[in-house]
């Protein structure tokens, strides 16, 4: 089938399933089998694997999982995907398939906490040179390209701050250099933004979020060229072991079907729950792409079909507020993690994520921290749920 043509509904739907072929199943099928029968001048190692060859082990390929890369694939407009066990799982492995002693790679100061601590903690120690620069600014990538560049790394919007990166200006500034873009898009998501389109190389979603949108299945992609991807598999995915287990596969799949029609209600709801906040007498500042007052909203408006769910908003004395909120909330749970179909709010506090998380060593970064957090955030995942429940939720438990 012809995904290219299909709207996006009917590819999160149908793209990459069909009815069984024995049983006339309409659902997918899960394949839990580890191993498979197969030819007896089947290869014993991965070095003799292409991408065609029958299923032989599920750490190599499993047609669940297969099932999933093709829908994630054609709603990103990308020519295949690889999945892992968690986002986490694809960000190490990309880094590691990429990076080797006496690299250099460009990285968001500010990004997903733990691949933060990632290229802060471990990268270094082998051999391999990161800078850590504000990706918003364009002038601070280039300054920070050497001649050993092999990477840069972007999240559109960035974790948590909600900051907008120039996806195709970047590509054009790591691509004049040799060096390849990645980008986490996990809080864009295919329906908001297609990063490929824009020059990126590497796509990363966590899909234990948006993607998946139940908060009940770990997951994570790496999406890119066959070209790409087909020896990323080969050479590092599989020798690292971190595969997908294929029931979270369809799990992540039986929320997919549902993904697009979601997000229009999480945008909906997250822009009704932002005006409501910048009206209330408490709050200081909220931060929403889809919001006018939003530092970068034209170019949000440029990048993005949808501003997505997620919104960040601060308050005096946030710690002791975050603690007398938590107390109170009725319909919104207290949790991290983002993209699920019900409502979670988290406070992030400022100085134990620059303590631990980031390292912003230059005031142009330590500037851009505080216009956009301050002395910290509360990070609100917008859900589901009625638009009016939830601002009454939050009315009720901002209240003295």
């Amino acid at each position: 089938m012809n995904y290219e043509t299909l709207g996006e509904q009917t590819k999160a739907i149908h793209a990459g399933e069909s009815p069984d072929k024995v049983t006339g199943a309409s659902a997918p099928n899960i394949v839990m089998s580890t191993t498979f029968s197969v030819d007896a001048n089947t290869g014993f190692s991965v070095e003799t694997l292409n991408e065609n060859d029958p299923w032989i082990y599920t750490r190599w390929g499993n047609p669940t999982l297969q099932q999933l890369e093709v829908k994630l694939a054609a709603l990103e407009q990308a020519e295949t995907a690889v999945v892992f066990a968690s986002g986490m799982g694809a960000l190490s492995t990309l880094l590691f398939h990429l990076l080797k002693a006496g690299d250099h790679a460009i990285v968001s100061d500010v990004a997903y906490a733990a691949l933060s601590e990632l290229v802060k903690d471990v990268l270094p120690n082998l051999g391999i040179d990161i800078s850590r620069v504000n990706t918003a600014n364009l002038a601070s990538i280039s300054a920070a390209i050497k001649a050993n560049t092999r990477l840069v790394y972007i999240e559109s919007p960035c974790n948590p701050l909600l900051r907008i990166t120039d996806i195709a200006a970047v590509a054009d500034i790591a691509h004049r250099t040799g060096a390849r873009l990645a980008i986490d898009s996990t809080f864009a998501t295919p329906i908001a933004t297609r990063p490929l389109l824009l020059g990126a190389d590497y796509v990363i979603h966590s899909l234990t979020k948006y993607l998946c949108g139940h908060g009940d299945a770990l997951g994570g992609v790496i999406l890119g060229n066959r070209a790409d991807l087909a020896p990323l598999r080969k050479k590092t995915a599989i020798r690292f072991g971190g595969s997908l287990s294929p029931f979270n596969a369809w799990l992540i799949m039986r929320g997919m079907a549902t993904f697009p029609i979601r997000m229009r209600v999480h945008e909906d709801n997250a822009l009704r729950v932002a005006e409501f906040l910048e009206r209330h007498p408490k709050i200081l500042r909220v931060i929403y792409p889809g919001l006018p007052s939003h530092p970068q909203h034209e170019l949000a408006r440029r990048q993005m079909k949808n501003f997505s769910g997620i919104l960040t908003f601060r308050m005096e004395n946030g710690r002791a507020e975050a603690a007398r909120i938590a107390a109170k909330l009725k319909i919104i749970h207290y949790a991290v993690s983002l993209g699920h179909h019900r409502s979670l709010l988290f406070y992030l506090h400022s100085e134990d994520l620059l303590k631990t998380s980031f390292s912003l060593e230059h005031p142009e970064q330590l500037e851009s921290w505080n216009e956009f957090a301050g002395d910290g955030i509360f990070r609100l995942s917008v859900g589901l749920e009625n638009a009016e429940d939830i601002i009454a939720d939050l009315r009720q438990a901002l209240e003295d």
